[in-house]
């Protein structure tokens, strides 16, 4: 298994960025495919973006491309959000997840991921 701790989260104003990080411990972190999800209360966990195992292919939900870029380095077993141009309907609690499947259109399924951190929170004022 693969333990996952989310960080960088915080209070900021729209328009500005901010990089989520997700640290991974437990086993060789380039045997997972890796996404973020966020979550609002009341509401269900939608899919942000997703990685596949070298790092070579992304996926995106359309509301944050062009503006988030999902990234990892295997080598650190870490995996990255930079999210620019934040707005107010991005405030949520993010969360990292692992798949041990290959990157395909599943990833985008909450279902999907075996493993989860517990959050950090992004929190956009305007």
């Amino acid at each position: 298994q693969v333990q996952l701790e989310e960080s960088g989260g915080g209070l900021v104003q729209a328009g500005d960025s901010l990089r989520l990080s997700c640290a991974a411990a437990g086993r060789t972190f380039s045997d997972y495919t890796m996404a973020w999800f966020r979550q609002i209360p009341g509401k269900e966990r939608e899919f942000v973006a997703a990685i596949n195992r070298g790092g070579e292919h992304t996926k995106y939900t359309g509301s944050v491309k062009g503006r988030f870029t999902i990234s990892r380095d295997n080598a650190n077993s870490r995996l990255y959000l930079q999210m620019n141009s934040l707005k107010p309907e991005d405030a949520a609690v993010y969360y990292c997840a692992a798949d041990s499947s290959i990157l395909s259109s599943r990833s985008t399924w909450r279902g999907s991921y075996s493993y989860w951190g517990r959050g950090t929170q992004v929190t956009v004022s305007s």
